[in-house]
């Protein structure tokens, strides 16, 4: 992932309520599935092998996340379970087959949330973050952002 791509997702997950967190993780899954399948076509083990693990430590939040107070947990948790298997038959195999199947499960569950998302109307998850303004400046051949509220209670509160 590149600097620009983390920190647009940083700025994403400051900003995301709890269905768009949910959605990021899904698009943080199929950017690293990408990474892994280009890495494969290099022929760079190593950089298949790091995306997998990313891609798995995207997927084990996800897990982390489920609340078994709800019916639908366990319909997540299996489809959550086999993306774990897929990405483990990838690395052991150093095949690119089960990207697809992942892609394909995460792809559509990317789609459902997004939809979930433009129905949720609750806040950012995040409080007491900086407020990013971006283009109210611009620099040569780039795109200033401005942050605003950097006083001295950002961060934990007792």
């Amino acid at each position: 992932m590149t600097k620009e791509l983390k920190q647009e997702y940083t700025l994403k997950i400051t900003q995301a309520n709890k269905t768009q967190l949910i959605t990021i993780l899904y698009e943080m899954i199929l950017v690293y599935t990408g990474e892994g399948r280009a890495a494969h076509a290099k022929e760079d083990r190593l950089g298949f092998r790091e995306a997998i693990r990313k891609t798995r430590g995207c997927v084990n939040e996800l897990l982390a996340s489920l609340n078994f107070d709800q019916s639908l947990a366990m319909n997540f948790l299996q489809l959550y379970l086999y993306v774990n298997r897929e990405l483990a038959r990838a690395e052991v195999r150093n095949i690119t087959e089960p990207l697809d199947h992942i892609e394909k499960v995460i792809g559509g569950l990317h789609k459902a949330y997004v939809k979930l998302g433009e129905m949720d109307t609750s806040g950012p998850v995040m409080e007491n973050v900086q407020t990013v303004y971006a283009g109210l400046t611009y620099g040569k051949n780039n795109l200033n952002e401005n942050l605003t509220d950097q006083g001295f209670d950002r961060g934990f509160r007792v």
